[in-house]
């Protein structure tokens, strides 16, 4: 169990380390319940927990709905974990039918937070004014020098390089963008511009593996004129370098959930409530097209067994 401090102060780390996870908070219970009103988890994308956020019915259910959230990139919903027969409650929750022997109902506040990706804007021009006008909308942290020297700025695989110089120290600045772990270095130039601009890239010695990263001219070609709709184009490919940077992380997070997998082979996942029953102790289990299934209670193999199908999918999501 985690005080209130150290959670907030987790997340502002996650938030500086820029990893996505989801605050679960308690705002409402019907006993009995462990958890109650107030009680509050982070989860991070590979399901690790820091914090209480109910017993070993809720917590497994909480837990996987958030990783789902974070792989989705979804909204903050409300969260409603109790006895099948709340199904029918009007309410606007994501409702989770439990079937724990101790009954309770609660409810449980999901809010998903994900990194900002830094976008650095080099340079004085009516589009990097335009970037920096537009770019907040789409959620992105901007950091703006009029100088060559960004080293100061710290720069790592989510960062986004906009060079806009028009010509004044667009060399130094790339010299020194292409070769960081930036995701994106793109140029405001001209293609003319670019090319003379990569040419002497290649004479300054420069390895080629790194003026390929160059995307010059920036932005999709949309036919733009003005600094509006120029800074428009390169908002649209900096939202596609995003939504492939969140894939990759995804993939990352996969990787890291069946290393975890592997290590747990002696459990396996009750698909009607959510719970992780240890195999070798298991008392209640049933087979279905040659698969074994094992469940928590009961409860849980009497609606298992009524509807195997709907539970298995369930399960897999």
């Amino acid at each position: 169990m985690s005080s209130t401090h150290t959670l907030l102060e987790l997340a502002h780390q996650l938030e500086q380390a820029k990893t996505p996870f989801v605050i679960a908070t308690v705002v409402w219970c019907e006993r009995p319940t462990s958890a109650k009103p107030g009680a509050r988890a982070i989860i991070e994308v590979d399901g690790h927990i820091t914090g209480w956020i109910g017993g070993s019915c809720a917590q497994p259910v909480v837990v996987r709905e958030a990783v789902r959230t974070l792989r989705e990139e979804g909204e903050p919903y409300l969260l409603r974990l109790g006895s099948p027969d709340i199904a029918g409650v009007h309410r606007e929750a994501h409702v989770f039918p439990m079937t724990c022997t101790s009954g309770g109902t609660l409810e449980i506040y999901m809010e998903p937070h994900f990194p900002q990706p830094q976008l650095l804007l080099v340079g004085d021009s009516p589009v990097v004014t335009a970037l920096q006008q537009l770019a907040p909308v789409l959620d992105f942290a901007i950091t703006h020098l009029d100088h060559a020297d960004i080293r100061q700025v710290p720069i790592d695989q989510r960062t986004l390089i906009v060079v806009a110089t028009h010509g004044q120290y667009d060399e130094d600045v790339l010299t020194q963008a292409l070769q960081s772990p930036a995701a994106y270095v793109g140029m405001v130039a001209s293609r003319r511009r670019a090319d003379t601009c990569r040419a002497y890239l290649r004479t300054s010695g420069l390895e080629e593996r790194h003026i390929s990263r160059l995307q010059a001219p920036a932005g999709l070609d949309i036919g733009a004129k003005t600094p509006e709709e120029i800074a428009a184009s390169i908002l649209a490919e900096l939202v596609q370098v995003r939504r492939q940077l969140r894939l990759l992380e995804e993939d990352r997070a996969t990787e890291g959930q069946d290393a975890l997998a592997s290590a747990i082979q002696d459990t396996a996942l009750d698909p009607v409530c959510g719970m992780m029953v240890t195999v070798a102790d298991a008392r209640h289990h049933s087979t279905y097209n040659g698969r074994e299934v094992y469940l928590c209670c009961p409860a849980c193999k009497r609606l298992f067994e009524a509807n195997p199908e709907a539970y298995l999918v369930q399960s897999e999501r």
